[in-house]
């Protein structure tokens, strides 16, 4: 009997004792929740791009009696190049300066109303883009507003109708300003797609000709040509570095 009864109160005292010592036990902490990678805009980029661009002009002719209007008209083709930047990220602003290329076929021919017998060709073949971007990033989605100069090379022809001869000719590199829009997305860390859209003034052009005569008998001295442009592209870039610390 006795030595039940001690059985009986060693147990009991274990009992008590065993709350006491889980409560010391230390509890294991909870694994540290994800870090989630943010999209980093910052650091240099290349690119190509193409798409399609409308050219909207307007000539005139300059004769003895005066500038005689030739009409106006618009002509498109395709585009195709590349371009090449940096930008800077600071929380979800970015920042960026860019230069653009692009070959391109914006060509258009009509007959001029001074004198049916003759057609003036316009064309470009090139435009290039000096701007600066301002943006707003969600995380791997850009929305950016751009602006600068442009300049784009030029060729005008006038030519006769009836024999096909070439009456007059002048090829120039004009410099106007640019405005633009854009969405950019990173779908890799380093690699991104978007599409843009930007419009040039070209402003007027003046050429200077040595007395051109037209088949009904009036005399060309020279032209002037005012020129806006359109462009809408898409572009991948690749960028230099990667994901970065979180910034918002």
């Amino acid at each position: 009997m006795r030595k039940l009864s001690i059985a009986v109160i060693g147990f009991a005292a274990l009992s008590m004792a065993a709350p006491a010592m889980a409560a010391d036990m230390a509890v294991k902490a909870p694994p540290p929740a994800p870090v989630v990678a943010v999209y980093n805009w910052t650091g240099f980029y290349i690119g190509a791009n193409g798409g399609w661009g409308q050219s909207h002009g307007c000539v005139d002719f300059l004769t003895p009696a005066g500038a005689v209007a030739s009409g106006c008209a618009d002509r498109s083709g395709g585009l195709v190049g590349g371009q090449i930047g940096y930008r800077w990220q600071t929380n979800q602003f970015v920042l960026g300066l860019e230069a653009q290329g692009d070959w391109a076929e914006i060509k258009n021919t009509r007959v001029s109303l001074i004198d049916p017998l003759i057609s003036t060709t316009g064309k470009t073949d090139a435009i290039g883009l000096f701007t600066a971007q301002l943006g707003w990033a969600w995380n791997a989605s850009l929305l950016y507003v751009k602006g600068g100069a442009a300049v784009t090379r030029n060729r005008f022809d006038i030519f006769n109708n009836v024999t096909g001869v070439g009456l007059a000719s002048a090829g120039h590199t004009r410099w106007g300003g640019a405005l633009g829009v854009g969405w950019e997305y990173g779908f890799t860390p380093n690699w991104t797609v978007g599409v843009e859209y930007d419009h040039l003034w070209m402003g007027r052009d003046n050429t200077g000709f040595a007395g051109v005569v037209t088949p009904n008998g009036s005399t060309l001295t020279g032209s002037g040509v005012t020129q806006d442009i359109d462009m809408v592209t898409v572009r991948v870039n690749y960028r230099f570095g990667g994901y970065g610390a979180a910034r918002y």
